[in-house]
């Protein structure tokens, strides 16, 4: 990626502003050397949903496949590579760089993770909602720098913040009606400009806290892409480039291809469905998975999770036109058989050692791997234990506390793993592994709902309009009941299986529950829980999960047996 930076422009709404280039909100475009060919090769590199893994992800989530994967130190050098092999190079991403994040980056709020895209020379990345787990003010600070306004400036300094462009094109203020972030960046690689479109999915709100989506506003994402994209070609962009934090899933049994688009669904399919011809690519994000697709004739991809991949574009460009004139993607598996990137190791040792005395701790045990993959009924090993923990720290409340406790499964972001990891025994289970499992500081609250709530509750886990997609709820020991997943709306649920230790919830009945503040603001949708009552908060998630292991280790997975699948 080249280094000169000669000129400064942003677009608001139709217009096309010329600002200084000491403005926070500059879109700056970068000049390399233009080759003498009538094309020139253009290479798009390519990651989302990192979550701030600087370090190699643990269990399952370290592998493709078979294929031991990730790690910041070892990305950073494949990209090193990718760009030996073409000097018109950008890197750029689709959203989830930070958020949900293991401790060594989450303890200082994702600054060394920021700091790491840095030195990998991040350009540009859409907006995901992880990226406001902390609100909008605290995703600024991480754009412009500065110390956090209640924990202040971390022992390695004052923060920079980020180096590279934040996009939110559909993320709207409801006071000014302007963009939270700028919509669009313009980079002139080769000789050639390409415009860049940011933007996350619209049912954001559903899954970030109420609290910081209050004075936002999220566009529908096609309209609002197309509208941009037109605009970007009045302006003489002839190749427009959409980095959206949505997705979609191959969905087959056994090892996935991560170049292949076999049985791929998910809303990424609908939005690139409408988008116009002026976004021939479309660089996605949010469901974790992998693939390379042609949807309606628009290239798709995704390079998976957690630093575990990248996806390199290649486009052909005409040097006259400005348009492709061919087009190629390719995700590679970010393997551990390379040097690490000694710059990115000083970071990440810096960091490490300043988590370490709490990552390290041991807390408890396990006798095998306990995984958040859920059955065929949609439950988890590790979904089981967490809402054991949860519901067992209400012990000791008014009432005897709660009598059945409800985890949302998004929720999970890492197994338990048995394997021993440096100086860690096998077996043994630190505060950082739990950290990363539950890395979103929410708070169990407890509350009150009727059985016939209850019943609606579970039945929103189905006929969800606001997430569009079934998710099920992880549910704590001795709660039960029996589901059919192809049946009319409202009528999923056996009614009478529902059952609290092996007595039928009536639907006058006053039940006790535990879930987590962000589910109880409505959090993936499940709005009953907004009708609550008698509502307390209990205490933090992480320490709730800490205190059950640390009592009942060694921890063995259980069977699984909670709620079933009946047709």
């Amino acid at each position: 990626m080249a280094d000169s930076t000669p000129e400064s422009t942003h677009l608001f709404g139709r217009s096309l502003i010329v600002i200084a280039l000491a403005s926070a909100c500059a879109v700056i475009l970068w000049q390399q050397p233009a080759d003498t060919a009538g094309t020139v090769r253009i290479q798009l590199l390519a990651i989302n949903d990192f979550h701030g893994n600087l370090e190699p992800p643990s269990g399952g989530d370290g592998r493709v496949n078979t294929t031991l994967a990730g790690g910041a130190e070892y990305l950073a050098t494949h990209l090193a590579r990718a760009r030996a092999e073409n000097k018109n190079s950008i890197l750029v991403a689709a959203g989830d760089l930070i958020g949900a994040s293991p401790l060594v980056s989450s303890m200082y709020h994702d600054e060394a993770t920021i700091e790491a895209m840095n030195a990998m020379q991040m350009s540009i990345s859409a907006v995901g909602n992880h990226e406001l787990d902390e609100g909008a003010p605290e995703l600024l600070r991480m754009e412009r720098g500065g110390c956090h306004p209640v924990d202040g400036c971390s022992p390695v300094g004052t923060f920079r913040g980020a180096k590279y462009a934040y996009l939110a094109a559909n993320i709207v203020r409801t006071d000014t009606h302007k963009t939270l972030f700028p919509p669009v960046a313009i980079r002139k690689i080769g000789g050639v400009k390409i415009g860049f479109i940011g933007e996350t999915l619209h049912g954001t709100p559903e899954i970030v806290s109420a609290k910081y989506m209050k004075d936002l506003e999220f566009l529908d994402e096609a309209t609002t892409a197309n509208t941009y994209a037109a605009q970007l070609k009045r302006q003489g962009v002839g190749v427009v480039v959409l980095l959206i934090h949505e997705g979609g899933r191959q969905y087959q049994t056994g090892p996935v291809d991560p170049n292949g688009c076999d049985a791929f669904s998910g809303g990424i399919s609908t939005i690139a469905s409408r988008l116009s011809a002026d976004i021939p690519v479309v660089i996605s994000g949010h469901n974790h998975s992998v693939y390379n697709c042609q949807i309606d004739g628009h290239l798709v991809t995704n390079s998976g999770a957690y630093g575990r991949g990248l996806t390199r574009i290649t486009l052909d460009i005409d040097r006259a036109s400005g348009r492709i004139v061919n087009s190629t993607a390719r995700n590679e598996t970010v393997t551990r058989d390379v040097s690490p990137d000694p710059k990115i190791s000083r970071i990440i040792g810096r960091y490490k050692s300043l988590a370490a005395a709490r990552a390290d701790r041991v807390v408890g045990s396990v006798t095998s791997d306990i995984v958040r993959q859920p059955n065929e009924s949609g439950e988890s090993a590790l979904g089981d234990l967490i809402a054991d923990a949860q519901l067992e720290s209400t012990r000791g409340l008014p009432d005897g506390g709660a009598v059945v406790a409800f985890m949302n499964s998004g929720g999970i972001r890492a197994d338990l793993a048995s394997t021993p990891r440096g100086h860690i025994k096998a077996g043994e289970l630190t505060y950082g592994e739990l950290i990363a499992v539950q890395p979103f500081g929410n708070v169990v609250t407890m509350m009150t709902l009727s059985g016939e709530q209850v019943r609606r509750l579970l039945e929103q886990q189905f006929d969800n309009p606001r997430v569009g997609s079934t998710t099920m709820l992880q549910v704590s020991n001795g709660f039960t009941y029996h589901y059919r997943l192809h049946a009319p709306a409202g009528e999923h649920i056996d009614r009478t299986s529902i059952q609290i230790n092996g007595r039928t919830i009536a639907p006058t009945d006053r039940v006790r529950v535990a879930a987590s503040d962000f589910l109880f603001g409505g959090g993936d949708g499940f709005s009953v829980l907004n009708g609550a009552t008698e509502v307390v908060g209990v205490g933090s998630d992480i320490d709730a999960l800490s205190a059950y292991v640390a009592k009942h280790s060694p921890l063995t997975p259980g069977p699984q047996d909670r709620y079933q699948r009946v047709d």
